[in-house]
């Protein structure tokens, strides 16, 4: 597939007035994407398969070999040649590949040995350190808690003690529908000390959020107002501006159009959450903030967050009522997951190949 070049998505969000969006001649299902630069981002999904672009326009697809059973649902971008994707799967369906040479090699470093396995979520502060979420797993005393794994090096990975994590409840697991159940603060300078803050968020019996204030080492957990109860039905993204202002999104993937509680703010670092009043609402697979948007005290108007569900893209500035995106076009595109660009504006994947970029 590598010498297949195809014109999937438009010129990114710093030079378009307007959405655009293209349906590639590949049929994969995206739920992966990472957003490095105004030019760079990477993408992935079924089939073993992952796409890049090095100047916003063009998209080159691929996969990895040998992995051609694998959903890649996860992918974090270092650079046009660097990234990290993760499959999840049962068992060891759920893996962490490398590449540092824009995927003419990818390095196996991390196969999920536990039959009950499920990796739902990554991310990295940056090319070195990084973070993975699984689903519950008995530990020895035959409690289930939350897996984690976590790298210092971008080589090697090692699960975080399962004492230090809350239990999880029976029938409580993550979802890895768009890659962002788990949230991290990256810092703008790469210079800056990590961010010590992770959140990652559940659903199924139990719609909660756990945190870490220290990269791991302790963790409390949180109760939320988000729809819960069926396996279906939960929390399936989290994002955070700061230390302490967040929002969560989900619902039922399995009754889409069903109206809320589906969507929830926090301004205390993730402790207590009040529900959006827009409405309706419906089923949300991923959420993000603008990276551009700044809000000053307590001017919410220059919030900007990006909503995404299975026939949509929202471009939703509190409090105001968000504004339903589309191509210029009819299509029947479908959307997944959301990562947003530096400069402002996002790139949203979907179902059959579909990219659209949101300036």
């Amino acid at each position: 597939m590598r010498c297949l070049i195809f014109l999937i998505a438009a010129a990114t969000g710093m030079a378009q007035s307007a959405p655009q969006t293209r349906i590639s001649r590949i049929t994969e299902n995206l739920r992966g994407v990472s957003v490095v630069s105004g030019k760079v981002a990477w993408a992935s999904g079924t089939h073993g398969t992952y796409l890049r672009t090095t100047d916003g326009h063009l998209w080159i697809p691929d996969h990895v070999a040998g992995a051609e059973s694998l959903d890649f649902r996860g992918i974090a971008a270092v650079s046009a040649d660097e990234a990290f994707l993760m499959s999840a799967g049962p068992g060891d369906q759920s893996r962490i590949y490398h590449t540092s040479d824009a995927g003419r090699h990818w390095q196996l470093q991390f196969t999920n040995t536990n039959p009950k396995g499920f990796f739902d979520s990554m991310v990295f502060w940056d090319r070195t350190h990084g973070i993975v979420l699984g689903d519950p797993i008995p530990d020895e005393t035959g409690q289930l808690r939350f897996e984690i794994l976590i790298t210092d090096d971008g080589q090697t990975w090692v699960a975080a003690p399962s004492a230090q994590l809350p239990p999880a409840i029976d029938g409580e697991g993550a979802f890895a529908a768009s890659n962002s159940c788990i949230a991290i603060l990256r810092s703008e300078s790469a210079t800056a000390a990590l961010n010590p803050n992770i959140w990652f968020a559940t659903g199924g019996k139990a719609a909660r959020v756990f945190h870490s204030a220290d990269r791991g080492h302790g963790w409390e957990v949180f109760d939320t107002p988000i729809t819960h109860g069926p396996d279906s039905a939960g929390v399936f993204s989290i994002a955070f501006r700061d230390a302490t202002h967040g929002v969560i999104a989900g619902g039922d993937y399995k009754l889409p159009e069903q109206d809320g509680p589906n969507l929830a703010f926090t301004d205390d670092g993730g402790k207590t959450w009040t529900l959006s009043k827009i409405f309706p609402q419906s089923y949300y697979s991923a959420v993000a903030y603008d990276r551009k948007s700044k809000p000053k005290d307590k001017d919410e108007l220059r919030d900007r967050l990006f909503l995404v569900g299975p026939k949509f893209v929202y471009d939703f500035r509190p409090p105001r009522n968000p504004t339903r995106i589309s191509a210029k076009k009819k299509s029947d595109s479908e959307f997944n997951a959301v990562s947003p660009y530096p400069g402002g504006g996002a790139l949203v994947v979907g179902p059959k190949g579909v990219i659209i970029n949101v300036p």
